[in-house]
């Protein structure tokens, strides 16, 4: 007879771990999908929970009603346009009112107690029109909430003219009209650079960079405003320091 040989089955190995990264990637998709789903929530409250946006633009003509100040008529002066969002919110064209690189750094700021920048000027204008002024984190969250409402509701146009109209610009002025007039005797759509950058570079610190009282320290915020101009594209090096040479030209008994 002949032996019929018997085919052993191999023994299945046990099945091993799955490897480190992919565990750590499987951690972090998790995580993710965690953190996307409560900011949902949060952001789906916050919706609810803040007030409309529709009343903006009586908020800033009441608040320059109080002061004796008119708004901006005709279009938004190019040059004070370009000053301003170059160096208060360089990407505020083509964000939707919440800068995602922005929202990485306010966490940051609540923590270290320290302005981290990132604020649009959406979230500026929210939080000047409809929190008082607030710095916490519920004012911060809320301002953000604001600041996509304000973005749906309302073009860039709009609110950077509101903005605009809403700052304060230092030595008793209240808005783009006022200021423009105040400082210089010419209406807005009439300022040059060299004014347009003295003018958005008051609005981080309107007392301090006043230019009347104090010309030194206004005159190196504009210096800023410019490098920020040139950094966006707007001057050459060459003509931002031919702006850094020109007068102001303030009026005079100012």
């Amino acid at each position: 007879m002949v032996a019929t040989a018997v085919r052993q089955r191999p023994v299945p190995r046990p099945a091993g771990r799955r490897p480190l990264w992919r565990r750590a990637l499987r951690t972090l998709f998790r995580a993710v999908v965690v953190v996307l789903v409560l900011g949902g929530l949060l952001l789906a409250g916050g919706w609810v929970l803040t007030p409309s946006v529709g009343d903006a633009a009586d908020r800033v003509a009441a608040h320059l009603a109080v002061h004796g100040a008119g708004a901006l008529q005709g279009p938004v002066p190019a040059r004070i346009a370009a000053a301003l969002t170059a160096t208060e919110d360089s990407r505020f064209s083509s964000t939707p009112g919440v800068d995602p690189l922005g929202l990485v750094r306010e966490p940051l700021g609540v923590v270290t107690g320290r302005d981290e920048g990132g604020a649009t000027l959406e979230q500026q204008l929210a939080k000047n029109l409809y929190e008082g002024g607030g710095s916490g984190l519920q004012a911060k969250a809320e301002a953000l909430v604001l600041a996509l409402k304000l973005d749906r509701s309302w073009s860039k146009e709009q609110i950077l003219r509101m903005y605009l109209d809403d700052g304060y610009y230092g030595h008793g002025y209240y808005g783009l009209t006022q200021a423009a007039e105040g400082y210089f005797g010419v209406p807005p759509a009439d300022l040059t650079w060299a004014r347009s950058s003295l003018l958005a570079g008051l609005f981080q610190a309107p007392s301090a960079y006043d230019p009347v009282v104090h010309p030194d320290a206004a005159r190196a915020r504009q210096a800023h405003v410019l490098d920020r101009l040139v950094a966006t594209g707007h001057l050459t090096r060459a003509e931002a320091d031919a702006v850094a040479k020109e007068p102001w030209g303030l009026r005079q008994g100012i």
